[in-house]
């Protein structure tokens, strides 16, 4: 639970005062990361002993993905009794992106289950939007959804969201003014803190471009591609004509033209797997959920900078993730019914 540690360090640093991005903790030297918001949010696992802290994250992961495949089943419109949602959960703890995120004490479980829970409410509901905000106030990838919004012609909702994202920003920035003017004008530019973008853990589409190309830093071969990927994907979110395929879209758009998406980001692959069965579409929820849990990117060579020199045959085997998106993202503007393939030993999986 690697990333446990980092949550605790950076409460720790709000309490005594000190620097919150100028630590690292753990033989990885990771460092602090999040808008200083979200390090005011971790103050209280210093209030636990380590042991107990990380009992906590996995019991508390564990409810996260039960309540996640629950709002995924209201997304997709599906009845869930509650041995089916037991069952569910208990199947969906193999997925990759889900058992990784329990193993490292991730808090990505946490952020679907706000952004899902905000976005399947009834229409005018009460405050709707400020969960949204609150998730892009703790990790900046879900402010993609307020694009969506607007473009959705939900502006209710949307200024509600970017209204509560700001509040965050200003919280920050009341409480911890250096954090705050070091982060937004220094640390969010140094993706490099978050970790190297060329690894197989990264299933961004920067990292399926870096490796595709066995370059570090592939600059403009990965950012005039992303450019387009995000103005395609909002295009196609807003015509969706179900506001969950809009939901899917939007979630895979912010994870693929995001610098650094690690595996365990892609914990959306659980109301992916509830929308296809709705939909009867069982064969492909089948190759869906193989794909997300055969854990194909880790059975290539990647030690080292082995990941940047990967034969074309293991480059789908390396990026399953982001290839799927792309796939997801291009069959939807042919205008076609979802469905998967699988490509290269079935490390790739083709929505159409």
């Amino acid at each position: 639970m690697a990333d446990v540690l980092v949550y605790r360090a950076e409460g720790a640093a709000v309490a005594a005062g000190t620097d919150l991005y100028g630590f690292t903790v753990t033989r990885w030297r990771l460092p602090a990361t999040y808008p200083p918001f979200a390090a005011l949010l971790f103050v209280p696992t210093t209030w636990l002993p380590l042991g107990a802290l990380k009992l906590a994250f996995a019991a508390a992961n564990v409810v996260l993905l039960a309540a996640l495949v629950r709002l995924s089943c209201r997304l997709a419109d599906l009845p869930v009794r509650l041995s089916a949602g037991c069952a569910a959960t208990a199947l969906a703890l193999w997925l990759e992106p889900v058992f990784q995120t329990v193993l490292f004490g991730q808090i990505n479980l946490a952020l679907a289950v706000l952004i899902l829970w905000d976005l399947t409410r009834p229409a005018g509901a009460r405050g709707k939007g400020i969960a949204l905000g609150i998730a892009a106030g703790v990790k900046l990838t879900p402010a993609l959804f307020i694009a969506y919004l607007l473009l959705r012609g939900r502006r209710r909702e949307a200024a509600t969201a970017a209204s509560t994202f700001a509040g965050t920003v200003l919280l920050g920035a009341l409480v911890l003014p250096a954090a705050s003017a070091d982060f937004w004008t220094r640390r969010l530019y140094e993706t490099g803190r978050v970790g190297k973008a060329w690894i197989v853990d990264n299933q961004s589409l920067q990292g399926a471009v870096a490796r595709a190309l066995g370059e570090q830093s592939p600059g403009p071969a990965w950012a005039l591609p992303a450019a387009a990927v995000a103005v395609g994907g909002l295009w196609l979110a807003r015509r969706a004509r179900r506001e969950r395929w809009g939901v899917l879209i939007t979630a895979t758009t912010a994870l693929l033209i995001c610098p650094i998406s690690w595996s365990h980001h892609w914990v959306w692959c659980v109301p992916l797997i509830a929308v296809l069965y709705a939909e009867r579409r069982l064969r492909t929820a089948a190759v869906v959920t193989a794909v997300f849990t055969a854990r194909t990117l880790w059975l290539v060579p990647h030690a080292g900078d082995l990941d940047l020199r990967l034969p074309w045959w293991q480059q789908p085997l390396a990026s399953p993730y982001a290839l799927a998106g792309l796939a997801l993202l291009a069959c939807r503007a042919a205008g076609s019914q979802p469905s998967v393939s699988a490509a290269s030993n079935s490390s790739a999986s083709m929505i159409r």
